[in-house]
């Protein structure tokens, strides 16, 4: 079994969510994390660090495209149905590499309970670490708003003897909140869908309503702290947002541009559509959050002559 403690002499970490891995980065403890789910993405060296989770959907369709050997990725509707299968029969669509946690043996373990299609469940992760000599700490990290998410920044700094750093990040943070606050101040604000899921629909939650509203915008749809809920297209036509903004969870922005023309999209609406890159800036409770905030202020409030942001794309 490998030892508890780096040779930095820092706590071994295992992060089962992709926020808590790009929060650990960030206040330079790249180092010390000994393991990372298979979503874990960025920052890119992420990619070197073995892999302690699996998916258990299958995400390509029976389906090819035309002229390619290659499977054709699942649309919304069919991942909405495995997910809520898989769910249904197994509690989780994440499965723990629990041999390699027991290998690992890491001191901390940063995991989450908000949300059981974003990671590894909790129950899931408590039944694991039991195999562990009792000194693993678990940290369930659980934010609802923006200011849950930069207190969980100060918690992790807290906890991995970070304090000034995590500190200084917030800050700066924090700062930038209120420089676009101050830019959209007085500025008419559009009536605003953030669209979590394109088929079925989903509005946004936890802290998607309060990023538009900050970035000058107001959300019709989404309840700030609360979950994302399940609607119907008629129910958007209904409230008639000007901009829709569309930021499937999980989703890159060309996935999600991609989603866009293959799905009949509202039928009976016109307005402004706009794909942002959901799995970087918007579903995924870190750091970045911050920059979604500002690229939501140059959809609903453009600066001009400006360089155009190039993490949205405006689609109708």
């Amino acid at each position: 079994m490998q030892s508890g403690v780096n040779e930095g002499g820092g706590p071994r970490i295992c992060s089962l969510l992709p926020s808590g891995t790009e929060i650990l980065y960030s206040l330079g403890l790249h180092d010390q994390i000994v393991a990372v789910t298979h979503e874990c993405d960025f920052p890119p060296e992420t990619a070197s660090k073995p892999k302690i989770t699996e998916d258990l959907i299958d995400h390509s369709s029976a389906e090819r495209k035309r002229g390619s050997a290659q499977p054709q990725k699942l649309t919304s509707a069919e991942i909405d149905h495995r997910v809520s299968s898989n769910i249904g029969r197994h509690g989780t669509i994440y499965r723990l590499k629990e041999d390699l946690l027991e290998a690992l043996h890491p001191d901390l373990i940063i995991t989450q309970e908000l949300c059981e299609v974003c990671a590894v469940s909790y129950k899931e992760v408590q039944q694991a670490a039991r195999v562990l000599d009792g000194r693993t700490k678990i940290v369930s990290l659980e934010p609802n708003s923006l200011d849950d998410v930069l207190d969980t920044i100060l918690l992790v700094g807290e906890l991995t003897g970070r304090q000034q750093i995590a500190q200084n990040n917030v800050r700066e943070l924090r700062a930038r909140l209120e420089r676009v606050r101050e830019r959209v101040r007085g500025l008419r604000r559009p009536r605003v869908y953030a669209m979590e899921w394109l088929d079925p629909p989903f509005s946004g939650g936890h802290w998607v309503p309060e990023m538009v509203e900050i970035a000058g915008g107001r959300e019709v749809l989404g309840k700030a702290r609360g979950k994302s809920e399940r609607i119907t297209g008629g129910r958007i036509l209904e409230v008639d947002p000007e901009i829709i903004v569309l930021m499937p969870c999980g989703f890159s922005l060309e996935r999600t541009i991609e989603e866009y023309r293959r799905t009949k999209f509202l039928p009976g609406w016109s307005g402004q559509v706009y794909a942002v890159d959901g799995s970087s800036y918007f579903n995924r409770s870190g750091p970045r959050l911050i920059d979604g905030v500002e690229i939501l202020a140059d959809i609903f409030h453009p600066r001009g002559n400006h360089e155009p942001n190039r993490n949205f794309e405006r689609l109708s």
